[in-house]
């Protein structure tokens, strides 16, 4: 944390304009080394940048001093021209600068989490919004970015530390009238109203459904239809196709934006008894794909179908059939009806407009936080009843990572590309 860093933190060049970025204590030192007079905090300033006397590029340079700037430390960024040569002039000139280094993926943010600019569920987000190729997964990390958890969790905390004082003040001063007749059970309704909100989250759609897309498994019997319907829906030559039973032995996976909403469409093998053995495989393959479907697409006979499935007749071109929805992968007739179907559905699956979707580590915090708000709500023993509203307290600290994510920082932080 005491290295002065720098990287690249624009796209690839060639561009309009690339920006690169410098952070940590020797970044006005750095600046001046290659632009000579520094400008003004946070006020732009068009600067020769020079390198032993010779001319790199004409750039806009700006500074940001430490603790008010992205990283929390000394910062400074250099708007240069977007060619390859521009850039790798000046990154080569700053390497040549005693004390500075090349930043690691995710440096940064990291810097911006350690120095109290972002808290853990922040930057969460901003690795997703990095990561975001859909509508709903921009909107969604830009909730969790912006601090939508790290808010809810801190008025989560304030509440448990009125309940704790509760429990601290009858353990310490049960002896006098004024404290007694506050109400023994001010704690227990307190951690037990905590406790049905951070259920109702805990009931929420899952991030990690946002993030991967929701599964639209694709089943039915050889030569109903099912590779043909993927490619209409992708848009693209994803399966192959042909007259013959069984060409589709594997699941085949693609994933679409259809709506805004990321969806990961499934094609399965013909379920039928078969005695060869390959073709055995892909179709028990088929049938654990199809149970674990969000949405399942039967294009089977409709008396066939699994409960809940949506059933499709694909071959609308050849002539009418049942099922409800008509449609032909070869003239395109009924998909529209069918995309309109699946964003429907997908809608009820993933979390609502402008909802902080909570992912694997944050159920895992707030599960622990909730079960010690149970175990604080039916104890008879008010040491006991504090203990689990420490832990509770401690448990919800993981959530914004004020203790115990040591062990996943790496993991996070390795998401992002090198000048984020």
């Amino acid at each position: 944390m005491s290295d002065t860093i720098y990287a690249l933190s624009s796209g690839a060049p060639p561009a309009a304009i690339a920006v690169v970025r410098i952070s940590g204590p020797d970044a006005d030192a750095a600046l001046e080394a290659l632009a000579g007079r520094l400008p003004e905090p946070r006020r732009a300033a068009l600067r020769p940048l020079r390198r032993d006397g010779e001319l790199l590029d004409h750039a806009l340079v700006l500074r940001f001093p430490g603790p008010a700037s992205a990283t929390g430390e000394d910062l400074a960024e250099l708007h240069l021209h977007g060619g390859r040569a521009v850039v790798a002039a000046v990154l080569a000139a700053l390497a040549a600068v005693p004390g500075l280094r090349a930043a690691e993926p995710g440096e940064f943010t990291r810097r911006a989490f350690r120095n109290g600019r972002i808290d853990l569920a922040e930057a969460e987000g901003l690795a997703d919004l990095l990561g975001a190729e859909t509508e709903t997964q921009r909107r969604a990390a830009l909730a969790l970015a912006g601090g939508g958890l790290s808010r809810q969790v801190e008025s989560w905390q304030a509440r448990l530390l009125a309940a704790a004082a509760d429990v601290e003040a009858r353990l310490d001063f049960d002896d006098e009238a004024d404290v007694a007749g506050q109400g023994a059970g001010t704690a227990g309704a307190l951690a037990a109203d905590l406790a049905d909100e951070i259920e109702a989250w805990l009931a929420r759609p899952s991030a990690e459904r946002l993030r991967d897309g929701v599964r639209v498994a694709i089943a039915g019997p050889p030569n109903a239809g099912k590779s043909s319907l993927l490619n209409a829906l992708v848009g693209r030559e994803v399966a192959i196709v042909t007259k013959i039973a069984g060409t589709t032995r594997d699941l085949i996976e693609a994933p679409v934006a259809i709506g805004g909403i990321p969806f990961l469409l499934i094609d399965t093998a013909g379920l039928r008894d078969s005695e060869d053995p390959v073709e055995a495989i892909g179709v028990e393959r088929a049938r654990r794909s199809a149970a674990a479907a969000d949405i399942l697409l039967w294009l089977g006979p409709p008396d066939e179908a699994p409960p809940h499935a949506v059933r499709v007749h694909a071959k609308s071109d050849l002539g009418p059939g049942e099922g409800d929805v008509q449609l032909s992968a070869v003239t395109g007739a009924g998909l529209a009806a069918l995309a309109a179907m699946l964003v429907d559905k997908a809608r009820k699956l993933l979390p609502a407009e402008g909802e902080v979707a909570l992912n694997a580590r944050h159920r895992a915090a707030l599960s622990e936080a909730l079960n010690h708000l149970r175990e604080a709500v039916s104890a008879d023993d008010l040491l006991i009843a504090a203990e689990a509203l420490r832990l509770a307290r401690a448990a919800l600290d993981r959530v914004t990572g004020r203790a115990g994510v040591e062990d996943m920082l790496d993991a996070l932080f390795g998401r992002f590309c090198i000048g984020k």
